[in-house]
């Protein structure tokens, strides 16, 4: 049996144990994952490969070294993940790459390649279109994009939007203030919000109304220049309402427009979703991108995925 090796000597003690694992779990995690021998001895990872797999067990490698060196942590979630990433897009070399540091140190990284296209899609468009199923950060990675543009200076406001099916977008009948009406259709906004910026900071940034968190009903009349506006749950949107929002896009601001058309709640007879018609209508338009995820994005609990496949049997 020959044996190819990979040296690893840029390692300190501690962050070699997290790399191998207690009594080499990791190892023999890479093992069946890659379906092949592998032995650790001292600082080289012997591996019974060659060619195109041993090329990949190297990437893979070398992308779960430099996590354990930046974040001195490694567990089997991040190893399944890389090695996910790289069956499907042969390159992991974006995977570490930071997309923000929230306002408590803790670095954003991208989990998937889509995430990463979704992200990087803003620099040659104004206009973006995600779509596909829950899980895999469509929204989360919306607000990272936007929290960084207003920590970088590269807009001055931050508009978050969806629309209120549930309550028939009137709001009317709910009790409490126009805020208490709205926030638990606007929750996972604020949830992504926070985790970022921090509570404290959030509530400050909203006093001073650089973040605005409301539903799309109230978005009508106006013109948004400077600002970062993203459209959440957009399925559920009818074709008039998506026009609407759209049209509010002003000069020097982006927009993102997220939903999942496997969701629509729309229950007005004969409407038809404001997001499948958008995808439809304005495909080539020059600054105006579209990113499609799908169920090899997920990247919540692995529970989701089989619960979204079989759904959709």
């Amino acid at each position: 049996m020959a044996y190819k090796e990979i040296i690893i000597n840029d390692l300190r003690h501690d962050e070699l144990k997290e790399f191998v694992g207690v009594n080499n779990e990791n190892i023999k995690l890479l093992e069946e994952l890659f379906r092949t021998e592998m032995i650790f001895r001292g600082d080289t990872l012997k591996v019974d490969a060659e060619g195109e797999k041993f090329n990949m067990i190297v990437d893979v490698v070398d992308t779960l070294l430099d996590n354990v060196k930046e974040s001195h942590y490694l567990d089997e979630t991040y190893i399944k993940q890389t090695f996910k990433n790289y069956e499907l897009n042969k390159d992991v070399s974006w995977q570490n790459k930071t997309a923000i540091i929230t306002n408590s140190g803790k670095p954003i990284r991208y989990k998937t390649y889509t995430q990463y296209k979704f992200a990087n899609s803003l620099y040659d468009n104004d206009l973006i279109f995600s779509s596909g199923p829950a899980g895999t950060g469509k929204t989360y990675f919306a607000v990272v994009m936007a929290c960084k543009a207003l920590k970088q200076g590269d807009t001055k406001k931050i508009i978050l939007t969806r629309p209120a099916v549930e309550a028939g977008e009137s709001l009317g009948f709910l009790p409490g203030d126009l805020k208490e009406k709205i926030d638990p259709y606007l929750m996972p906004l604020y949830d992504a919000l926070e985790d970022i910026l921090g509570t404290e900071q959030v509530e400050k940034l909203m006093e001073k109304g650089v973040i605005e968190v409301i539903p799309l009903a109230y978005m009508r009349g106006r013109t948004l220049n400077d600002a970062f506006i993203i459209l959440d749950e957009a399925q559920n949107t009818t074709e008039g309402q998506m026009l609407m929002f759209l049209t509010r896009l002003g000069y020097n601001s982006k927009m993102i427009v997220n939903g999942d058309i496997t969701q629509i709640d729309l229950n007005i007879k004969k409407e038809k979703s404001g997001l499948v018609a958008a995808l439809n209508k304005l495909q080539g338009i020059k600054k105006i991108g579209f990113i499609e995820f799908n169920k090899t994005d997920i990247v919540r609990n692995p529970l989701v995925e089989k619960i979204i496949e079989n759904f959709h049997l």
